[in-house]
């Protein structure tokens, strides 16, 4: 897998819209502000790529204009980072204009940047990954670098800032606390601490043993399932069959596979519905074991867990629970195709290679 190298002062950082078009919308201008105002503090050039403040119609009925950006910010060698607004849940509809492009093909894999975001940008990230760039299943423009807070929080700062580091490993450590979802985002928000709750659970064990390595691999669940059985878009499992995007059954051998649910809070009869789809492909066969995102609002924690259990009960495959990535906040950084050390006896999980290179 290409690395990027990590930030510095004075980087160029891209900014795009691959899904839902909401960076341009008026009504989230104040929380564009912070988030530039917070990347300038770090000391790096934000720059929103031309398309992507043109609004959630625009970018709705032109996915080309969402590729295009992506395009550009791989082909700038004078930008180092990209980092998606926000997820929504069409962005597969980009492939057809990246994956026959040479041009952006040849870019990704010769001009490596760090690629972050979560949520429907696990499709990006899948992209990338076939392409042979390691990104990163991490925080995003309008939810993390733009936390209406007074500052970004603490857990979700700490990760992001490993982007300026070159660690050779580092350990991703369970939150002591999580924070409720707001009700809204308005300017109301503006300097409004969310609601802090103590982590009562940390780690939890709901299948195997033992110390698994692997390279990581995954996203949202929502997501993959849909790229798998076209259940929301008809035509997005045969776009992601044409270039390949989901990984196959062999291409899972030996990872260690990292899955979180979306904020629609799927009910846990259709979690179960969305398990039993990759143990039917014989996924949870072939992985060396499996990290679990924190639900949202912990919604469904205890019967998220029983799903899990019953679905894995037949299995060796070790199961970890409750990790802050994904929609839960606050959230880690997880780097795709990069080794990790899972010890589930001991509950922890480590990085054990380096995720960036070095100038």
């Amino acid at each position: 897998m290409k690395k990027a190298v990590n930030l510095k002062k004075g980087d160029k950082v891209a900014i795009v819209c691959l899904s839902r078009g909401l960076l341009g919308e008026a009504f989230v201008k104040h929380e564009v502000d912070i988030a530039l105002k917070r990347l300038k503090d770090y000391g790096l050039v934000p720059v929103i790529m031309p398309n992507a403040s043109k609004g959630m119609k625009c970018l709705e009925e032109h996915p080309e204009l969402r590729a295009e950006d992506l395009k550009m910010a791989f082909m700038d060698h004078s930008i180092k980072a990209i980092i998606s607004a926000i997820g929504g849940n069409d962005t597969y509809k980009i492939f057809p204009y990246l994956m026959e492009d040479q041009e952006f093909i040849s870019a990704v894999r010769n001009n490596p940047k760090i690629f972050s975001g979560f949520s429907d940008t696990t499709m990006d990230h899948l992209m990338l990954y076939k392409l042979g760039l390691s990104t990163f299943y991490g925080p995003c423009i309008l939810v993390d670098i733009a936390e209406l807070d007074k500052e970004m929080l603490p857990y979700t700062r700490k990760y992001f800032e490993k982007y300026f580091l070159n660690e050779d490993s580092f350990e991703i450590e369970s939150s002591s606390v999580w924070y409720s979802d707001r009700k809204t985002y308005d300017v109301s928000q503006i300097g409004v601490s969310r609601k802090v709750n103590k982590e009562v659970h940390g780690y939890e064990v709901l299948n195997g043993s033992g110390v698994r390595n692997g390279r990581l691999l995954g996203g949202c669940i929502d997501s993959i399932y849909e790229a798998m059985t076209g259940s929301n878009f008809k035509d997005e499992v045969l776009i992601c069959e044409k270039y390949g995007i989901v990984p196959s059954k062999e291409e899972w051998n030996g990872k260690i596979m990292f899955l979180e649910t979306s904020d629609e809070k799927v009910s846990p009869d259709y979690l179960e519905v969305m398990l039993n789809e990759f143990k039917s492909r014989g996924i949870f066969d072939v992985v060396s074991g499996v990290i679990v995102g924190k639900p949202i609002d912990e919604v469904y924690y205890e019967e998220y867990k029983d799903v899990f259990k019953r679905v894995f009960k037949d299995l060796e495959t070790p199961v970890l629970y409750n990790v802050n990535f994904g929609h839960s906040t606050p959230r880690c950084v997880i780097p795709y195709g990069i080794m990790a050390s899972v010890d589930y006896d001991n509950k922890t999980i480590r990085i054990i290679e380096a995720m960036l290179e070095r100038e």
